[in-house]
């Protein structure tokens, strides 16, 4: 096997994971893109980060993305004595919005890239395959890849999947991002290991009511992204957002705690954009995002 000449170039979407009901399982990618580029070098590691996490994250073999590139490169069975790598971000850190999946994503994408023939070596399903496997689970990561809306899992043997679902037109979404991150570690320790029977079966109804909502009638969105699952548990860790979550609800607003959180997620059309960017909390950014609808792609 050998290696392409040159640099090969990914753009990776922002990713909400949950949506309300769908815990662990339900993704939707948003148009907020980190861009990355990678090459051979004859031998090293060169990794150089600008915008979100400069200064911040390591720039060595414990960087994300080079991990997430290793482990494609052992997949396929070869491994590059030397590699360069530049990463533009722009999608917030431990903000619930999908960084750690779009690196991983953005390095199983490249390391594929780098190989000359890497897609007969590996397709997309095993790039969502691995790019799980490194996650832990699917619902960041299949958005990510594919775009859209996905419906994701595991099967009892262990191998993920990931199912397109439609998203209407009219819908886009509003991210509220607070200044301070939490965890996904942290936030998922807050979970009870048992829930009602009840909160259970009202949440698979709704997850189930809000694939038909964000496919053909955004009006039902409120109802279908009610939660009983995870967000409640979380409130001690993110009390600002789930206050403003309260307060979108409480006027028809379907928000919700994107992925771990702690950023807010509010459901859209166009013509309530304005408004919802406009009750964005002093101190916190706001994002007024599309839905994206084609995942990793060359940039």
């Amino acid at each position: 096997m050998t290696f392409v000449d040159g640099p090969v170039r990914v753009s990776v979407p922002a990713t909400s994971a949950n949506l309300g009901p769908g815990f662990d399982a339900l993704g939707l990618a948003l148009d907020l893109r980190d861009r990355l580029e990678a090459e051979v070098l004859p031998e090293g590691l060169v990794v150089e980060v600008s915008g979100v996490g400069e200064g911040e994250v390591p720039l060595d073999e414990r960087h994300m993305v080079v991990r997430a590139m290793r482990a494609t490169f052992d997949r396929i069975g070869v491994q590059p004595r030397g590699l360069r790598l530049s990463c533009a971000n722009v999608i917030p850190h431990a903000r619930g919005l999908g960084s750690s999946s779009a690196a991983i994503v953005a390095g199983v994408w490249l390391a594929r890239e780098l190989v000359a023939g890497g897609h007969l070596l590996l397709d997309d399903d095993a790039l969502l395959d691995l790019a799980a496997t490194i996650e832990g689970h699917p619902d960041n990561v299949a958005p990510a890849l594919y775009g859209g809306f996905t419906i994701a899992g595991r099967d009892a043997d262990g191998t993920f999947f990931a199912v397109p679902g439609s998203v209407d037109p009219r819908i886009s979404a509003v991210a509220f991002v607070p200044p301070e991150p939490v965890s996904t570690e942290a936030a998922r320790a807050l979970l009870p290991d048992a829930v009602p029977h009840a909160d259970a079966a009202a949440n698979a109804g709704r997850a189930a009511l809000l694939v038909a909502a964000l496919a053909s009638a955004p009006e039902l969105l409120l109802r279908a992204t009610e939660d009983r699952l995870h967000q409640e548990y979380r409130r001690s860790a993110m009390p600002a957002s789930l206050d403003l979550i309260d307060a979108l609800r409480a006027d028809g607003v379907a928000a919700i705690v994107s992925g771990a959180g702690p950023t807010v997620l509010a459901f859209a059309d166009g013509s309530d954009v304005a408004g919802l960017v406009a009750r964005c909390p002093e101190g916190w950014a706001v994002h007024a995002l599309a839905v994206d609808a084609t995942g990793a792609r060359p940039a």
